[in-house]
């Protein structure tokens, strides 16, 4: 889920270990094996088939190409932040990277389940949807930290995010403008300008998102 200008009041709830999560990956023992692998086996194919080197992608997406080959190698997982970069380089829905093409499953179990997170683990995202190819529709269950903020990147143009807060309180930006949300509140908003979420409570924030894409083309290599 990248990021506007943040208020004075989020900002200040920014804590060291929050900025920390601005490094690019996390090793491979923090995620789950099959997602490292997954994630590294699509992003070559996607780059191979664009016909871009990883220096051509690192360029595109501003991930270091060292970053990129670990990825590709299954050495490393990327955080949310990078791996937004890198399919917003690459112009495909995010499930695209997490998807292994087998049959969709029938039931999608929360013990286990494929999750992608920040470097410090402060915000994690839950895929719930089979992954079995990529989507104009996502859903995600988003978890954030006591007091933790997350910022986000514009996404590709178009794309819409609508997002439920199911326990706790959310301070979001959107293009600069500050929105509070308690439990049972919902907000919609093009998500293709910098945005910000961050927990305002000293509790567990969890929400539901729903992630609506527009047809989209591929980079020129």
């Amino acid at each position: 889920m990248q990021r506007s200008v943040a208020t004075k009041t989020a900002s200040e709830t920014t804590s060291e270990a929050t900025r920390g999560r601005r490094s690019e990956g996390r090793p491979e023992d923090t995620a789950a094996p099959d997602l490292t692998r997954i994630v590294g086996h699509n992003l070559r194919r996607l780059r191979v088939r664009r016909g871009l080197s990883l220096e051509r992608l690192s360029r595109v997406s501003g991930v270091s190409r060292a970053m990129l080959g670990q990825v590709e190698l299954g050495q490393s997982t990327p955080t949310i932040n990078v791996l937004w970069k890198i399919v917003r380089a690459l112009n495909v829905p995010f499930s695209t990277v997490m998807t292994d093409g087998g049959a969709a499953p029938a039931v999608m179990r929360a013990k286990g389940a494929r999750t992608l997170a920040s470097h410090d683990g402060a915000f994690v995202s839950r895929a719930l949807f089979p992954l079995d190819g990529p989507r104009e529709v996502e859903f995600y269950e988003l978890r954030l930290a006591p007091r933790a903020v997350e910022r986000a990147d514009p996404h590709p143009p178009g794309t819409k995010e609508n997002l439920v807060v199911v326990e706790g309180s959310l301070g979001m930006v959107v293009g600069g403008v500050s929105h509070d949300l308690d439990a049972g509140d919902a907000i919609l908003f093009e998500a293709d300008v910098p945005h910000e979420y961050w927990n305002r409570s000293d509790k567990p924030l969890r929400m539901y998102l729903v992630m609506t894409y527009t047809a989209r083309e591929a980079i020129a290599p």
